[in-house]
């Protein structure tokens, strides 16, 4: 069942079982006020009668009929019996109605049980005891109340009446409050089951009064947002991992077909150990990738402020367990006063990877085993210079430093495969910072990096 219809449903049912179980609780208390109303009518009757028989010392037949006469249209189809304290008839009105169960009334009635009430069909029948002038009577009444019975009947068309309308208009008001809380549910619904992953960018929009249906398309469109986060990194993942790794897995398989055709032992492990070499950096190449995906997808953000020179000396001592005979020389602007200073807001993982193959450089092609790397800051940005010296990138070939699968002429010799500075440019950029490369024309080359300060 949708839930319009359980709406429809649950509600019309249950405001239509409390407004009959209103109307019948109405109808059940005047009935009872009807019945209480109209026996206390019949006691007064037998009262005032009993009343009337005690104060007559001789009791004339013509007085009783006259006295009936009178009295017969006071009650409708009545029937009133007068019994002397031995139970013994003395008076009956002058109307034909039986009372079937006399006997049985007056077996119960007594001084100590004074009044009875009881129903024959529709007919009420009250039982009194009455001491009078120090004499017991006892009397029986029996009559139809067909003023109480008319209003009574009355009152159950109106009431039926009543609760038909009720009922008509809680259905149509049930069915118009029902398409109106789930035209919104519904809508979304249609929308939802319309919605193209692939196309659809725009947020789904709702009436911003229906405070619940409004958390719905928020809590919807988070999840959307989150779902494209995913297929957006996916497919950036995809394309880096497709498009970087082309080139360096033919190199591998290339070496492998090298190492094929190798017959000589002592070739044939130094191939393998260099093979072993572009495994691990294609291996890290992977990993930047990720990291790098994830940054460009919105699933990895800028982790927070991390302290760019502490972390150049964790690089450089790591290096220097690898390189124990090269020497980094780490040079500051001016004295650090402020440590936060250096401070710049980053992906440890992305600006370490950017950092380090920065420092790789720096050892692979450096002819002197040093190289020197200058700290400063100045008008809210961070600047690092890594400077070796080593043969340089001819004019020619500096446009192409930042591009995929470039390798210069003073890389003759060195393994790799081009991709290490589009990782550092990609990186930086990535951090609103900027990458660049100059040299003396002579000797010294230096890549300069420039950040903005946390």
């Amino acid at each position: 069942m949708s839930i319009r219809n359980k709406i429809f449903f649950y509600f019309s049912l249950t405001t239509v079982f409390l407004a009959g179980l209103a109307l019948f609780f109405i109808y059940t208390l005047f009935a009872e006020f009807r019945e209480e109303e109209f026996q206390q009518r019949q006691k007064d009757k037998i009262s005032t009668t009993l009343r009337l028989l005690a104060e007559i010392r001789q009791v004339e037949d013509n007085l009783i009929e006259a006295m009936d006469r009178l009295t017969i249209h006071d009650l409708y189809d009545e029937k009133l019996l007068i019994f002397d304290h031995n139970k013994n008839l003395i008076y009956s009105s002058l109307d034909d109605t039986p009372v079937t169960f006399s006997r049985q009334i007056l077996d119960k009635l007594s001084p100590d049980n004074t009044w009875i009430e009881t129903k024959d069909e529709l007919y009420d029948v009250v039982g009194l005891c009455m001491e009078s002038s120090e004499k017991i009577f006892y009397g029986i009444s029996k009559a139809y109340d067909y003023p109480g019975y008319s209003k009574l009947n009355y009152l159950k068309v109106v009431l039926i009446t009543f609760f038909i309308g009720i009922s008509l208009i809680v259905f149509l008001v049930s069915l118009y409050l029902s398409k109106k809380i789930t035209h919104p549910i519904t809508d979304i619904a249609h929308r939802i089951n319309n919605y193209d992953f692939d196309k659809e960018s725009e947020p789904l929009t709702t009436d911003q009064s229906n405070y619940e249906i409004t958390i719905l398309v928020e809590q919807f469109n988070k999840l959307m947002k989150r779902m494209q986060d995913v297929f957006s990194f996916q497919k950036h993942a995809i394309h880096h991992i497709s498009h970087e790794l082309k080139t360096p897995i033919a190199i591998l398989v290339s070496n492998f077909e090298r190492i094929e055709r190798e017959t000589d032992t002592w070739t044939m492990k130094k191939l393998v150990k260099n093979q072993k070499e572009d495994t691990l950096n294609l291996s890290g190449i992977i990993d930047s990738l990720l990291e790098i995906a994830k940054v460009e997808s919105g699933n990895a953000a800028l982790e927070g402020s991390i302290r760019a020179d502490e972390l150049i000396f964790d690089i450089a001592q790591e290096l220097g367990a690898l390189h124990p005979s090269f020497q980094f020389s780490i040079e500051y602007d001016q004295a650090i006063e402020d440590e936060n200073k250096y401070r710049v807001a980053a992906n440890t993982r992305l600006f370490k990877s950017a950092l380090l193959n920065l420092m790789l450089n720096s050892i692979h092609y450096s002819e002197n085993d040093k190289a020197v790397i200058k700290i400063s800051s100045g008008n809210g940005n961070l600047r690092l210079d890594f400077i070796n010296t080593g043969k340089i990138i001819s004019k020619t070939e500096e446009q192409y430093v930042f591009q995929h699968f470039f390798r210069g002429k003073n890389s003759a010799g060195k393994r790799g495969f081009g991709l290490g500075l589009v990782f550092v440019h990609k990186i930086i950029t990535l951090h609103n910072g900027s990458v660049q490369y100059t040299n003396d024309s002579v000797s010294t080359n230096t890549f300069t990096i420039s950040l903005p300060l946390s």
